[in-house]
């Protein structure tokens, strides 16, 4: 059915309709009901300073699929316009810079050697690390999340609910796997990762997956969220951002779900669990997960047993993307080219900053030489510390 036009494009409909109803719920209400409007601005007293040490344009435009990937002292990152990079991480300067020669829907993933980007209609293009497009190759649906690359292949997640690896040398795909998916499904800044030779992925639905990716099979299925209530958008439970690796434990949030860590090491049972909503994601350090929610309240949860250790509501509705992890804060973009930074022990503003081009909607990326930032209209920018 999936795999007709009218029910494709009934199912693309239905990714628009959620992404609407989720992230722009303002403009569903009338202008004197503020309960949706953007919270203000406030002041507040600085605890840290932070600066632009440098910026650098990538290409043109953003969007929920793109997100830069730091390898080593280098970052790779794309733009909707079809430009692709690589720069230094220390001082921004362009190592290389390509065209992929169409208009991109999702990038980058990259392990140093090669970087992988995708087109609207599914096409995955693989660049080597001087620039140079190695090969493309056709997933079996629109490609909407930055592909991951790793242990010797590229891996994407497509529309249609299929999982497939393509050998990141040849192109050539590997294995494909599909699991059954909803009638609709966020459009959300979801990620996958690579680690001990998996492909991790959240899915619609609420499932999480541990792909062996030399095989392709499953080894590990984890439930994050279960959908409830009686119609599809009631039941609209997407896992979003990125799966976490803290040690033992493997965390992740979903869209009207929940926020759970499992142990790995117990067989991936869950550890804690908490009702929780976000459209954008979370991030982990070694005390602490920390999510906003779909309102944009900012909660850390402590790791080891999933209490509350505290809410910052003072960006509630600002759009916030997935955290970040720098010094003794955490940073999140918002809706107007802001970046706040929350103190890590207990939630209160610690600096902001404008790094414009509109709204951030790219995850921010941690590293060791501060938040790398990728705009609105297209420019990367480092932000670091005095």
């Amino acid at each position: 059915m999936r795999n007709s036009r009218p029910g494709r494009q009934l199912w693309r409909g239905a990714v628009v309709l959620s992404s609407v109803l989720a992230l722009s719920a303002c403009s569903w209400f009338s202008k004197d009901d503020d309960r949706y409007a953007p919270a203000p601005l406030t002041d507040y007293a600085p605890a840290m300073s932070v600066r632009a040490v440098w910026s650098q344009s990538i290409g043109s435009g953003s969007g929920l699929g793109f997100a830069p990937t730091v390898i080593g002292d280098a970052i790779y990152a794309a733009t909707p316009d079809g430009s692709v990079g690589k720069f230094d991480l220390q001082s921004g300067r362009v190592i290389w810079k390509s065209k992929a020669e169409s208009k991109l829907s999702a990038g980058v993933g990259s392990d140093g050697t090669t970087t992988a980007v995708a087109t609207p209609s599914g096409e995955v293009i693989a660049f080597d690390d001087t620039g140079k497009i190695k090969w493309r190759a056709k997933a079996t649906s629109d490609v909407e999340i930055p592909p991951a690359v790793g242990y010797g292949v590229v891996v994407v997640r497509s529309g249609d609910y299929r999982i497939q690896a393509f050998d990141a040398q040849s192109g050539n795909r590997l294995w494909s796997l599909q699991r059954p998916g909803p009638a609709l499904a966020l459009r959300s800044a979801a990620q996958m990762v690579m680690a001990e030779g998996l492909a991790i992925t959240g899915l619609p639905g609420g499932k999480m997956l541990a792909i062996n990716v030399a095989s392709g099979n499953v080894q590990w299925e984890g439930t994050v969220a279960t959908p409830k209530g009686a119609s599809d958008l009631e039941r609209l439970t997407d896992v979003v951002g990125a799966p976490r690796l803290a040690g033992p434990l493997l965390c992740a949030v979903a869209y009207q779900g929940r926020i759970v860590c499992f142990d790995v090491t117990q067989g991936g049972r869950p550890l804690w669990a908490k009702d929780f909503s976000s459209s954008s994601g979370m991030m982990v350090d070694d005390r602490n997960a920390y999510a906003p929610d779909q309102s944009g309240i900012v909660s850390a949860f402590a790791l080891d047993n999933g209490n509350n250790v505290w809410k910052q509501a003072g960006l509630k509705n600002r759009k916030l993307t997935s955290p970040a992890i720098l010094g003794s804060a955490v940073a999140v973009g918002d809706y107007d080219g802001y970046v706040h930074f929350l103190s890590r022990s207990d939630g209160r503003l610690m600096a902001r900053l404008s790094v414009g081009g509109g709204a951030v909607v790219s995850p921010p990326q941690s590293t060791q030489q501060g938040v790398v930032v990728q705009t609105g209209n297209g420019n990367l920018v480092l932000i670091g510390t005095n």
